[in-house]
């Protein structure tokens, strides 16, 4: 908001700064700039200068003028953030009980992002002109040159096959010129009409379905519940393909990077052109190039991990949110928010559609869906006419392994089956590493994180000790630390690694592939390893979650999890709902084209409802049955949950703080406040941890609360940190 003061020469301004606090600060204006709400501007905030931009809170015109700092710098050839995005930073700001300016953080990516690219040098032919002598090198320069387009002359060099200095020598004869060329050519438009697959009567329906929500006043929220291989995303193209009629812009969110290698070949395949990419392991000028590109409307469509969800789009038009169920939409720092809820958010606040699909949605959108919230589409069978995998508990308590092996018999037998058919088998289990424990079988020691209170994981590939939650590694011994017995240590449990080494000797002549997101080479490298098993390049696949989601495999027709109560055995909430969605989801691996699949589940709890909905294929009845333990309960969608979370270097301190803080808890008879307690992970990057968890009621204004709660409870010192998560996905 600007403020101009007759009685003073300069006008003034509010600007939100990436910083932790509650209100933007006020700036004078120097003379001779401009600015508008939405302006993105450097400022100076202490001894540094930040990028922030001009908001709509009024400019404190209290404060001596004097006092006032000046902006630095006025980014205007950006464009302003438009009002939508800035109501869209303030909500989650205040749903959250973030601060606003970590929000606006997430909008503003970085400083590269608001300068134009500058111009590289490139070569262009002149009319006319020839070479004093024609060599077979020049020769096949000008050849190269014949569409009269310019080159960079590393790019020329390359693709006329010379050496840069068959290239100088034209130059200096006057026969090339040098000239200045974008760093970049912009992005193809997507070409609506480029290959569209014929659709089954169900997806058809659904996609005309999705197309009517274009022209719902106020925008809309669809659900596409779909089994796995029932072409969800086919039926949500066609909801892209009218957003670009529409000449709006779209993003696609998907919850993980490694699906986006076989997301971008099916986007090439329907619309001609890739999609823009947005992610954190794409470079740094790449994401420059999308932030820009997607501010000047440029850029038509983006596929993004959650993040994402805050570029400054010029025209946005449509959100679709692949895998909504997936808990990788949840950010748990700095601002804890989830990308599904938020995407809704934005799509209401500009009054677009917004897609959720999935296999195995959420209870929460089934719910809204029951509600006539969201609109529901159904897919019940797989577009290919194949059919739904047969699956088989294995009781381990009758049928399990021999002793020091993890994988039963009859397991086993189902696996060689598949490899003497020349078929593909997955295992899944959903541990990373070769064992989640090792110990010394002389003395008892157990090897435990100096700075977490979790157990170093063994990664015998890198032959290390790690943490999987602050990242600390250390060489594995050659003895005890302890006790210093030499070749005593044990590993304890399977991890991915421990089951490769098995099917390695079961299988010496089977082409094996773990698939994990810490084997070196990073996300690159599984790209790579994802379409060399799309390609049927590995006859037996050993992969953590990430294999569970979205994958098409055509030749895999057995899976086997090594062990589907993992996600059972803590005090999670959602335990038995992300464990259906999990086991449901890697089982659907198995027969997607073809049909003939089969899923093994090695339990030590047959009876579990979980197991028996599943070996059922029962899935609505499981999801009517925990709608109503949930109703019960009064837990979400039908309550609501915040999570405190109370951290600090000692641990006494800590905890005497979270007592006091639950004493100062304002009373009201519909919040029900649990705690504190000690985290399951008491202690993460050295600091000790314990959680307060407030239940209310559906309709009851939880912020508003938290907000009093906070401002008269005691403030933290001493390195205290006190973290506020709204509707929490995980309780560690």
């Amino acid at each position: 908001m600007l403020f101009d003061d007759p009685e003073l020469p300069e006008t003034i301004a509010s600007v939100l700064v990436p910083v932790a606090v509650p209100v933007a600060y006020t700036y004078k204006v120097p003379p001779g700039e401009t600015v508008v709400p939405g302006t993105i501007v450097k400022v100076p905030l202490g001894p540094r200068e930040v990028i922030g931009a001009v908001w709509d809170d009024q400019p404190d015109a209290a404060i001596n003028p004097k006092k006032l700092k000046s902006i630095s710098r006025v980014y205007d050839k950006t464009p302003p953030l438009d009002e939508e995005l800035r109501r869209f930073v303030d909500w989650v700001a205040s749903w959250t009980l973030g601060a606003p300016g970590m929000v606006l953080r997430m909008v503003l990516r970085s400083e590269e992002a608001l300068e134009p690219e500058a111009p590289v040098p490139g070569v262009r032919r002149i009319d006319g002109a020839e070479p004093d002598r024609m060599t077979a090198a020049r020769g096949r320069v000008l050849a190269t040159m014949e569409d009269g387009f310019a080159w960079t002359k590393s790019g020329l060099s390359h693709a006329a096959g010379v050496s840069p200095s068959v290239i100088d020598g034209l130059i200096n004869q006057d026969v090339l010129e040098v000239v200045m060329m974008p760093a970049a050519l912009p992005l193809p438009k997507p070409q609506i009409d480029y290959s569209q697959k014929p659709l089954t009567s169900s997806q058809q329906a659904a996609a005309e379905g999705l197309i009517s929500g274009f022209s719902k006043q106020g925008g809309s929220v669809a659900l596409i519940d779909g089994v796995t291989g029932s072409g969800k995303t086919e039926v949500y193209f066609e909801a892209i393909a009218e957003a670009l009629r529409r000449d709006r812009q779209v993003l696609v969110l998907l919850p993980e990077i490694a699906l986006t290698e076989q997301f971008l070949r099916r986007f090439e395949q329907r619309f001609g052109v890739y999609p823009a990419e947005w992610h954190s392991e794409i470079t740094p000028r790449n994401r420059a190039r999308v932030w820009r590109g997607v501010a000047s409307g440029d850029v038509r469509v983006v596929i993004g991990a959650r993040s994402s969800l805050f570029l400054p789009f010029k025209e946005l038009g449509l959100i679709i949110v692949d895998e909504e169920h997936d808990a990788a939409f949840k950010q748990d720092d700095r601002v804890p928010y989830s990308a599904r809820d938020m995407a809704v958010v934005r799509g209401h606040i500009s009054k677009f559609p917004v897609v959720l699909a999935s296999a195995t949605p959420s209870v929460e959108s089934i719910v809204n869906a029951q509600q006539g919230r969201y609109d529901l589409y159904e897919l019940p069978e797989r577009a290919s006419g194949a059919s739904l995998p047969d699956l088989h508990a294995i009781d381990m308590r009758l049928d399990g392994p021999e002793r020091g092996r993890w994988l039963a018999p009859a397991l086993i037998n189902g696996i060689r089956e598949t490899f003497g058919s020349g078929d593909q088998s997955l295992l899944f289990l959903n541990r990373r590493g070769y064992a989640p424990l090792t110990l010394c079988r002389t003395c008892g020691h157990r090897f435990q994180c100096a700075h977490c209170s979790a157990w170093l994981v063994e990664h015998r590939f890198q032959k290390k000790l790690v943490c999987h939650h602050c990242g600390h590694s250390e060489p594995v011994p050659h003895s005890c630390p302890s006790c210093q017995s030499s070749d005593s240590l044990v590993a304890c449990g399977p991890g991915v690694e421990r089951i490769a080494e098995e099917i390695s000797d079961l299988f010496p002549e089977a082409r094996t592939l773990v698939l994990s997101s810490d084997i070196a080479g990073g996300p690159e490298r599984l790209k790579r390893e994802m379409k060399i098993v799309e390609e049927g390049g590995a006859d037996i696949v050993i992969g953590t979650q990430l294999v569970a989601k979205g994958h098409n495999f055509p030749k895999m027709k057995l899976v086997g999890v090594v062990d589907a109560d993992l996600g059972l055995a803590h005090g999670d909430p959602r335990a038995a709902e992300k464990t259906f969605q999990l086991l449901a989801q890697v089982t659907g691996r198995a027969g997607r084209v073809t049909g003939g699949g089969r899923g093994y589940l090695q339990t030590y709890n047959a009876d579990h409802p979980v197991i028996k909905a599943l070996l059922s294929s029962d899935k609505h009845a499981f999801y009517q049955a925990e709608i109503e333990a949930r109703r019960s309960a009064g837990l979400p969608p039908f309550g609501r949950l915040a999570a405190l979370i109370v951290s600090g270097p000692d641990k006494s301190f800590a905890e005497g703080y979270a007592r006091a803080l639950a004493r100062a808890a304002p009373h009201d008879q519909a919040v029900t406040l649990l705690g504190p307690a000690e985290a399951a992970l008491a202690m993460v990057r050295g600091r000790y941890r314990f959680r307060l968890l407030a239940m209310a009621p559906r309709q009851f204004d939880l912020q508003t609360y938290l907000r009093r709660w906070l401002a008269e409870g005691p403030k933290p010192t001493r390195g205290l940190r006190v973290q506020v998560d709204i509707d929490p996905q995980h309780f560690l």
